[in-house]
């Protein structure tokens, strides 16, 4: 597992036009500084509402209903139920057993937990060559944030310190609910000392 360097975080940074402090708020804050599991997996959170949206969108309807019944906890309506961190990988290649490519794309992944099914929108050529960044380094989670932050238009609340706008654009309207925003403000005066 290879760890992000200051070198690769400074032209990330500079590529976004932001200032470093601001790209390093924002990976503390989402994964809490590492991308890889003590084991060597990626940092995941499995989301079980995100895997009934990606059958639904993968025409995979009766696996809905199956895994409604047999595995709520792994394929539901509502959010949450998470359970323990070092579970995640655990859920996933249960929910895999059902059908992989929606499983894969219900995950967020990595320093900047993005999402699996916007593989796509981010340029990967499919969702495996993702995974597959995931798997490979930091630099390479770094890389889909960026692309995710770029894809979003939330550059310009990254270079003006708008934490509420970035934090509604990169995590949704819920963000408040767990002060991400006071978070990332937090987290990046820590950055600039």
């Amino acid at each position: 597992m290879k760890k992000l360097s200051e070198d690769q975080i400074r032209s990330q940074a500079k590529a976004l036009g932001i200032e470093v402090a601001a790209l390093k708020a924002v990976i503390e804050v989402e994964c809490k500084g590492s991308g890889f599991n003590v084991d060597g997996t990626p940092v995941i959170l499995f989301e079980r509402h995100v895997m009934r949206q990606r059958l639904i969108a993968n025409s995979q309807i009766k696996t809905v209903d199956e895994m409604s019944i047999k595995r709520p906890d792994l394929c539901n309506k509502t959010a949450g139920g998470y359970g323990l961190f070092s579970a995640q990988h655990g859920r996933l290649n249960a929910a895999a057993q059902y059908h992989r490519t929606s499983a894969l794309e219900s995950a967020s992944w990595g320093i900047g937990q993005v999402m699996g099914y916007h593989w796509a929108a981010l340029e990967y050529k499919s969702l495996q060559t993702f995974i597959n960044a995931m798997y490979r380094d930091e630099a390479s989670q770094l890389d889909a944030m960026c692309r995710y932050i770029k894809v979003n238009n939330l550059v310009n609340a990254l270079k003006h310190k708008d934490w509420k706008s970035f934090a509604r654009g990169y995590n949704g309207i819920a963000y408040a609910k767990n002060s991400y925003d006071v978070k990332l403000a937090n987290a990046y005066k820590k950055a600039l000392i």
